[in-house]
């Protein structure tokens, strides 16, 4: 199979257009007239990741590797390491970012996840109805993202409506119209003015939240008749 092939129904599960401006989804490296045998899916390409994969392969990745142009090519610092590795084993790499966040991955975790049907996207946000306790919610959460501990921000008891954004959404505070929001990286001020707005919040980490990208890719990939292998990456935090 070609990458330009490829590419195509990527582009038809999650057009690329719809990416973020700052974003580097698409093609980074390879050409689409290249080739390739397999197909594997990741959160993020490290080192360990390069080594498992067979040559010739596409890897399909949520984060770009790269994000800004790089100045310097230094294969004893990441990411030109992996940069390095990836043309040696002739692996090409496409990522989908934000044009999957907004159409695919932010929906999975809320339905699939977390188990809520009724589902209302707006671009990097989606609400669902919920109907319970602030701390009940917050045991369910914990359980179906398999959360080592929880961070949370109390700002009502009750929650009707919950709203949810995976990976790093907390710049978003300001557009919620929930009762909780749920979302990773929050920082110390956005939980303060979270509690003074009676907003509350629940920090779901960012790779916990996004881990569930190469399962919801792989299940998408199914409906055009492509396989795929599931590969993902380490979570580079651990818990104590």
């Amino acid at each position: 199979m070609r990458v330009e092939e490829i590419i195509k129904i990527l582009d038809k599960i999650a057009p690329f257009e719809l990416q973020e401006e700052w974003d580097n989804s698409g093609l980074i490296i390879g050409s689409p007239k290249d080739e390739f045998s397999n197909i594997y899916l990741s959160l993020d390409v490290d080192s360990e990741l390069v080594k498992s994969l067979e040559k010739n392969s596409l890897l399909i990745t949520h984060h770009p590797l790269m994000f800004k142009g790089l100045k310097r090519i230094n294969f004893t610092k990441y990411p030109s390491n992996v940069i390095k590795e990836l043309i040696k084993k002739d692996i090409k790499l496409i990522s989908m970012h934000t044009n999957y966040d907004k159409t695919c991955l932010n929906s999975y975790v809320a339905r699939e996840i977390l188990g809520f049907d009724k589902i209302e996207c707006k671009e990097f946000v989606c609400y669902f109805d919920v109907n319970d306790t602030f701390e009940s919610f917050s045991r369910l959460v914990k359980n179906r993202l398999n959360l080592q501990c929880l961070k949370k921000v109390k700002g009502k008891d009750f929650i009707k409506k919950a709203a949810l954004t995976t990976g790093s959404g907390a710049q978003l505070l300001d557009k919620i119209n929930a009762d909780c929001f749920l979302t990773g990286d929050i920082k110390y001020h956005q939980a303060y003015e979270a509690m003074e707005n009676n907003l509350s919040m629940i920090e779901i980490n960012h790779f916990e939240s996004e881990i569930y990208f190469a399962e919801s890719l792989n299940e998408n990939l199914k409906n055009f008749n492509i396989q795929a292998i599931i590969a993902n990456s380490k979570n580079p935090f651990t818990y104590e």
